[in-house]
């Protein structure tokens, strides 16, 4: 398995008629997770969020691929 960066969200059931709709649904989820947080606790929710999503991935060689890309360029 390695690292899938080209657009891949869905919701299981549901029809998209657009290409970037389920895009739009993660990012409306994701900003209304930290809505009325302080930085302090928005950076905790991210903290754990990425633990939780790399348990849930397990491998590691995807998971070293993805740490090296999110470095790229910063």
């Amino acid at each position: 398995m390695s690292l899938i960066t080209t657009p891949n969200f869905y919701k299981s059931g549901k029809r998209y008629f657009r290409d970037f709709s389920p895009n739009d649904d993660f990012y409306e989820l994701l900003i209304d997770t930290h809505r009325d947080l302080s930085d302090e606790q928005s950076n905790m929710v991210n903290a754990k969020l990425i633990l939780l999503l790399a348990n849930h991935i397990g491998d590691m060689d995807v998971l070293a691929e993805a740490l090296k890309a999110a470095r790229e360029d910063v």
